[in-house]
């Protein structure tokens, strides 16, 4: 099934609708959404990229990133893919928003209108294999050690949300 992405200007107009995979490889502006997931403890939950994706495969980013649907608010389709890809319900609020480009490989770009989300979650999870290859939790401290090491471990986009993320907190 051929999934859409809603294109827009910087101000969040609509101007249509892409296939998601076009749209990267056009570098066009569409509406993203990004799910940061936390313990009591304050350590971030990573989830490690499906093999299967067409980009980023096998790569660590946040616990969830995104596109709502057309008919969907931001918030609608961030607590939609948490439960499809964590199997999870988790509550959570919106943080910020801001404009990103990023080069992921292959011909292909993520330049998107990201809405940030963030909640607290310490419960089962029911990973879809076919989205997450496994998560855990990891301290701001190691996070931030393991990008420094290692930045090809990790998503493009992860990298610039959470220098973002960082700012606002």
């Amino acid at each position: 099934m051929e999934e859409f992405v809603v294109l827009v200007n910087p101000q969040d107009e609509v101007l249509g609708l892409m296939e998601k995979q076009q749209a990267h490889i056009n570098g066009l502006l569409h509406r993203a959404f990004s799910v940061f997931l936390f313990n009591s403890k304050g350590e971030m939950l990573l989830q490690k990229r499906a093999s299967k994706k067409y980009h980023s495969p096998l790569k660590w980013t946040n616990a969830v990133c995104s596109h709502p649907r057309i008919e969907e608010t931001y918030i609608e389709g961030a607590q939609r893919r948490v439960k499809e890809e964590l199997g999870i319900d988790a509550e959570i609020t919106e943080k910020f928003d801001f404009i990103y480009k990023a080069d992921v490989g292959n011909g292909l770009w993520e330049h998107e209108l990201d809405h940030v989300f963030t909640g607290i979650f310490e419960d089962e999870f029911h990973l879809n294999k076919d989205e997450v290859e496994e998560i855990r939790y990891v301290s701001m401290e190691d996070l931030d050690k393991e990008i420094s090491e290692q930045p090809e471990h990790f998503t493009e986009w992860f990298k610039i949300i959470l220098e973002e993320y960082k700012h606002h907190f």
